[in-house]
């Protein structure tokens, strides 16, 4: 069930981008005269097709092959390779026939569709959710950073101050972009003494194999007692309460969660002896840790209180646009460091394969629209690349026949065309294949 769920998110989400991707093409097409023959959510390869209907001259149908979609304009040479309606005169319904001008529009209709939807995704979400965040300065005990924190020099209980000299107003900025797309440095304050922590600009080859979590966890540093027994759990067994305060392990005094934690995971299946502050006496109680390094009770963190902020309708705009462009920089920078040699491409890229197991085992709204947001913008990214079959590459083409005056021959188009599908299909195997290779490895 958890797959099908994960499954259908999955194409749900991919279905609704899209749709409204083509339709951006498709309208902008009609808008300026030009014939739209098949209007198509993913591929109907060897004009095998789900089902098909005509309405008013153009044919809407669903492919079988769900890796996109596509409209099939008359007179253009895209994936359909129609060499033979390209054979004859221009017709003044085709595009071939219109100025670059509007043919460029045409061919960015998609993007800008993707990128309205994306900030139109964000700015609903603000007006019905706010921002929420923990305000920085009220971390009471700093941070807990994983194995990848303490690799670059983070120590549990760092309080981080500034990143690349700004004050951090928000914890969360911790694990944003402006820290994560490395060559950032972080100002930290450990024990009463200030000292710089510098970010390396590879940073995101660990954080794709090992997790967010394994950097700076998102849960800050806290105290905790117990707020809950399981049944039948070790925990239950050893005699644990609600309220008891758990101060010792095996003669070694843990104050936070984190330290706790980490001796349970090196307790794996053995016995050991906890030190239990009930009711301001401290006793001794032995207990068994199972074999995932637990007791088998529910925590009770002494958190930092949330701050939420709202703004209103109209205030909300600027928020979610600001949101999307973020996610779009985000996404430009990340490839960025790609063609630069920081990140490797199989950390950077993902299929749907890789996407589905965003979308997660269970349905989360505010969690789905904000992967369809972010995956709109990244679309829309994706598709302004300069190369052949992309919308970017055909934009190119227009720009260089707006500058030299006349279009670039056929011939040359329809090689275009085939090298940039090969291109694209050699990419989604590789990414394919390196997700499928992730999950043989776990």
């Amino acid at each position: 069930m958890d797959i099908v769920i994960m499954v259908g998110q999955l194409i749900l989400g991919l279905s609704i981008l899209v749709i409204l991707h083509e339709f951006g093409h498709f309208i902008a097409a009609r808008a300026f005269g030009i014939k739209v023959e098949k209007f198509y959510l993913f591929f109907d390869a060897w004009n095998i097709s789900l089902f098909k209907f005509n309405y008013k001259g153009v044919e809407y149908g669903m492919g079988w092959l769900p890796l996109g979609g596509y409209v099939k304009i008359a007179g253009m040479i895209d994936e359909s390779m129609d060499t033979e309606q390209m054979a004859g005169p221009p017709q003044p319904w085709e595009f071939r026939s219109k100025p670059a001008w509007q043919r460029l529009i045409v061919m960015l209709g998609g993007i800008f569709v993707n990128i309205i939807l994306g900030i139109l995704i964000f700015w609903v979400l603000t007006i019905k959710y706010g921002e929420t965040y923990i305000p920085n300065e009220s971390l009471k005990y700093g941070i807990v950073p994983g194995s990848i924190g303490e690799n670059i020099g983070l120590r549990p209980g760092d309080q981080v101050t500034a990143v690349n000299g700004q004050k951090v107003e928000r914890f969360e900025d911790l694990i944003s972009s402006k820290v994560l797309m490395g060559n950032s440095v972080l100002t930290v304050k450990r024990n009463n003494q200030q000292l710089d922590v510098p970010v390396p600009a590879n940073i995101l080859n660990d954080v794709s194999d090992l997790g967010i979590e394994q950097f700076i966890n998102r849960i800050p540093r806290t105290k905790f007692a117990i707020e809950s027994v399981k049944p039948k759990s070790n925990a239950a067994a050893a005699g644990l309460q609600r309220g008891d305060s758990i101060v010792g392990i095996n003669e070694q005094k843990v104050a936070f969660f984190d330290e706790f934690h980490k001796v349970l995971l090196n307790s794996k299946n053995k016995a050991i002896e906890l030190d239990i502050k009930h009711n301001n006496e401290i006793r001794k109680i032995p207990a068994k840790v199972d074999s995932l390094g637990q007791l088998g009770f529910v925590p009770k963190f002494d958190l930092p209180e949330e701050k939420t902020l709202r703004f209103g309708f109209f205030g909300s705009l600027p928020v979610g646009a600001s949101k999307a462009w973020g996610t779009f920089s985000d996404n430009a920078k990340g490839l960025g460091k790609v063609f630069t040699g920081d990140v490797k491409p199989q950390k950077a890229l993902s299929s749907p394969i890789g996407i589905a197991r965003l979308f997660g085992s269970h349905i989360d709204w505010l969690r789905f629209w904000s992967l369809v947001g972010l995956l709109s913008m990244a679309l829309a990214l994706m598709n302004l690349l300069p190369i052949p079959a992309l919308d970017g590459g055909h934009a190119l083409f227009l720009i260089i026949e707006m500058i030299k005056g006349k279009p670039l021959s056929d011939k040359f188009l329809e090689k275009a065309q085939i090298v940039g599908f090969v291109i694209l299909v050699t990419l989604m195997v590789f990414v394919f294949g390196s997700d499928i290779f992730k999950l043989f490895k776990k």
